[in-house]
């Protein structure tokens, strides 16, 4: 497979320029991941700052309510910063001070990639400049507020609908203007080559660990892992390691509003090729999720190579099912879980009831919920 690709999808459609910045930065990735001193020090920092590794939780109440599979949930709520984005910021940062950058850049929806990139940009004492939509600003005020407290500028991007998709428009327009001392901290596995390959190995700890803990609990492998999907960094984390056993299914959950490996078409956006969402005008479409970390009208070019290649399947879940799963998780097992990590919950709780009571369904959980709380506060008083 050539480098940068996923079958047809990836690739790096950028300016000469930015493309140099971009070679770069992959032999710099390369030459990290080789270096023991380097690896040591990432997996130091996720012991003694993250908190990992994190453990897996059997949904007692949970499975019983339900019927069915035994319901397993990985807890990347626990991560310092409260999920999984913690993973890719500190691998990245490390690269990042490798590479003796002065400023970082970054984007995010829900704001918990903004928070995990001003936290690890506070402890090394880096400028950190978050690209942010409006729309998500308003929906994500206490991510704002964070982001802000931890040193960082948080810059609104009212052009198209404010959104996800905005954001990383902004970010890219920086990183060309400033590429020879800014480094473009993405937080999903989307982008030209090499972002998606650098978000995959810092999240793929994901699944390092969880393997090993399905085999030490119950000594087998689940039959399914099942994760949230917008750009895609949490679920490509989760099936990481589990992509060569064929007995597990890797099942990837979108918003409805915004189900771009469901509905959408091979096309260009931000730089690689992936299924996207595009208008009658053949433009990215307008989407909208009630979870601002899903609302991405693309998706990660080895999500788009695994539903083609049929090693992954992805299924589209409502705004009200993930609601609904929400509010489930949080009364029968005391855990409140992230919208869109929500997702993942309700899709789960349907899979897990066709299946047998000897059966093993494991849910990444990608985050918290206590950044939703109050956005699902006012939804719940308007019903």
């Amino acid at each position: 497979m050539e480098k940068g690709y996923f079958g047809e999808f990836g690739g790096s459609f950028i300016p000469p320029e930015l493309q140099e910045a971009m070679d770069h930065l992959a032999q710099q990735f390369e030459e990290a991941i080789q270096d023991p001193a380097f690896l040591n020090e990432y997996r130091r920092y996720l012991a003694e700052y993250v908190g990992r590794e994190n453990p897996i939780t059997f949904a007692e109440n949970l499975t019983k309510q339900v019927g069915g599979a035994k319901i397993y949930l990985k807890r990347e709520d626990l991560n310092h910063t409260g999920s999984h984005k913690i993973n890719n910021a500190i691998g990245q940062i490390l690269l990042a001070n490798r590479m003796g950058a002065k400023r970082v850049i970054a984007e995010t929806g829900a704001g918990q990639h903004g928070v995990a990139t001003a936290t690890a940009c506070a402890m090394f004492g880096i400028e950190c400049v978050i690209y942010m939509g409006e729309e998500d600003i308003r929906r994500q005020a206490l991510n704002v507020f964070r982001m802000e407290l931890l040193g960082a500028k948080v810059v609104p991007v009212s052009k198209g609908q404010g959104r996800l998709k905005d954001a990383v428009d902004e970010a890219l327009n920086d990183l060309v203007a400033n590429y020879e001392n800014t480094y473009y901290l993405l937080g999903s596995a989307v982008g030209p080559h090499p972002f998606p390959s650098i978000v995959k190995y810092f999240q793929s700890v994901i699944s390092e660990e969880s393997k090993r803990q399905m085999l030490e609990r119950e000594g087998r492998l689940p039959n399914a892992v099942i994760a949230c999907v917008g750009g895609g960094s949490n679920a490509i984390g989760a099936f990481a390691h589990y992509l060569n056993d064929e007995s597990v299914d890797l099942i990837g959950v979108e918003p409805t509003e915004a189900a771009s490996l469901t509905k959408g078409v091979p096309a260009v956006i931000h730089g690689f090729k992936c299924y996207t969402l595009l208008d009658e005008n053949g433009e990215p479409d307008a989407t909208y999720s009630i979870a601002a970390g899903l609302d991405y009208p693309g998706v990660g070019p080895e999500h788009s190579y695994l539903k083609d290649a049929e090693r992954a399947t992805y299924f589209p879940v409502t705004g009200q099912e993930a609601l609904e799963a929400f509010k489930t998780l949080s009364k029968t097992e005391g855990i409140i879980p992230a919208l869109e990590s929500s997702h993942a919950v309700a899709f789960a709780i349907k899979h897990a009831a066709t299946l047998s009571p000897d059966d093993i369904v494991l849910v990444n959980l990608s985050g918290r919920g206590d950044k939703d709380v109050e956005q699902v506060f006012e939804m719940l008083q308007n019903e």
